[in-house]
């Protein structure tokens, strides 16, 4: 498959409701051709502070749909956005996430895809796995121990032991902190759930550099070495990690921000963009058709 047949067909856009790993709903949408066919599938998941209408992801998914994958995209339930897609008007949920929230409402999603249970889908033949920032860390520790036929990650964590240590003490001391939404400037919570977990597992488990080193999907790493938010030394880790199985590919995008110079709301493309839309059909085009 080339790239160039993502101008070929029109998708349509369906959405789907699930219960997360909080036990709430947990909305995701499908972009497809065709609903009655069996097809690839690529399922995108959001970073921190994100959700699955932020600025290029439901470009992504149009891209990915267009090219003749299903695209299948999902708010995580801890993301703290709401029935409206747009707005944080689910904070507790926010304040209560995990990294391994994270990984069971993955888990969720792709095991309610492949039984053929999101609106009629047809289970597809093979999944490719997509992840952002926090959601490519996430993406990364799920893909480790679940059959994946392809894995990209853009700016992903290498770590979950992220935050300073003046601000872990502050945390343990008082139960939670505050995480200020630029966008918005909304003030949301963050608990104790995910301070025990940073310093708990972040060394066994949820150590995402030891999952980097288990994965044998083929795997396309992009990083912009412009990165404001997760340096490049990250994606040059996870690679590092990974290259003894042979699998994985470190592709350094030459200007890119943390979101390719992506806004919300979407303001249109940047070349440093369109570079990693390219790369990543390209490489699920490879690898999942």
């Amino acid at each position: 498959m080339h790239v160039k047949k993502w101008t070929m067909a029109t998708a349509k856009t369906y959405s789907f409701e699930l219960i997360g790993a909080d036990g709430l709903p947990l909305r995701g949408q499908i972009r497809a051709t065709a609903q009655d066919t069996t097809r690839p599938a690529v399922v995108i998941c959001h970073g921190f502070k994100g959700f699955m209408n932020w600025g290029f992801f439901p470009h992504l998914a149009e891209r990915c749909a267009r090219a003749g994958f299903t695209a299948v995209s999902f708010n995580f339930s801890g993301s703290g956005v709401g029935p409206d897609g747009e707005s944080f008007s689910e904070p507790e949920r926010f304040g209560h996430a995990t990294h391994t929230g994270d990984m069971t409402d993955i888990e969720i999603v792709v095991g309610a895809l492949r039984r053929g249970e999101l609106r009629g889908l047809q289970p597809p033949n093979r999944v490719g796995l997509f992840g952002h920032s926090r959601g490519g860390g996430a993406a990364i520790l799920f893909a480790a121990s679940h059959p994946l036929d392809a894995l990209v990650t853009w700016n992903a964590i290498s770590t979950i032991d992220r935050w300073p240590l003046e601000v872990m003490k502050s945390w343990r001391g008082s139960g939670e902190i505050e995480v200020v939404n630029a966008r918005t400037g909304q003030i949301l919570p963050l608990y104790r759930e995910l301070l025990e977990e940073i310093e708990q597992r972040s060394g066994d488990d949820l150590n995402i550099l030891a999952a980097a080193a288990s994965i044998s999907a083929p795997w396309l790493i992009l990083h912009g070495d412009e990165d404001e938010a997760v340096s490049v030394a990250d994606g040059i880790k996870l690679h590092h990690a990974a290259s003894e199985a042979g699998k994985a590919k470190l592709r350094v995008v030459d200007g890119g921000s943390h979101t390719f110079g992506a806004k919300h709301p979407w303001a249109g493309s940047t070349p440093e963009l369109d570079t990693a839309f390219e790369e990543s059909v390209t490489w699920f085009a490879r690898h999942l058709v």
